[in-house]
C-alpha cells in the first residue's frame, strides 16, 4: 500500500503540498538567520511528497519550543489551515480518507515542525 499510496498521493496533490514546503523553505533561506528553519522546511518537503509508510515522532527541548512559537506565528498557522481544509474535503469521500489523514499528519507537522524526527 505504501508505494501505491505514495504514487497516488504525489499525483493527486502531494506535489503541491511538497512545493508549498519548498517555497516556505526558500523564503526562510533568504536571510542568514532563517537558514536553519529553511533547511527544516526542505526536510519536511520530502515527507510531504511521499508520506505513506513514514512516521513523525515529536520531541525536542526549550530551543525547539521557541522556534516552534516563532514558526507558528509567521508560517505555521496558514500552512496548517490549508492542510486542514484539504484534509476535511478529502475525508468527505471514502476513497479520500487515507489522503485526508495524511493531510492531518502534515497539519500537525505544519504547526510544530521543530524537535521532530521522521522515520
Amino acid at each position: 500500500m505504501g508505494c501505491l499510496g505514495n504514487l497516488l498521493w504525489f499525483i493527486c496533490g502531494g506535489a503541491l503540498a511538497g512545493l508549498g514546503w519548498c517555497v516556505m523553505g526558500c523564503l526562510w533561506c533568504i536571510t542568514i538567520i532563517g537558514v536553519p528553519v529553511g533547511l527544516q522546511c526542505f526536510k519536511f518537503a520530502g515527507l510531504s511528497f511521499f508520506p505513506f509508510g513514514r512516521q513523525v515522532v515529536y520531541g525536542g527541548g526549550f530551543g525547539s519550543l521557541i522556534l516552534n512559537i516563532i514558526w507558528m506565528i509567521v508560517t505555521g498557522i496558514p500552512m496548517a489551515l490549508g492542510h486542514l481544509a484539504i484534509g476535511c474535503a478529502l475525508c468527505l469521500s471514502i476513497i479520500g480518507i487515507p489522503f485526508g489523514l495524511q493531510h492531518f499528519k502534515l497539519m500537525k507537522l505544519a504547526l510544530m515542525p521543530f524537535g521532530t524526527c521522521i522515520y
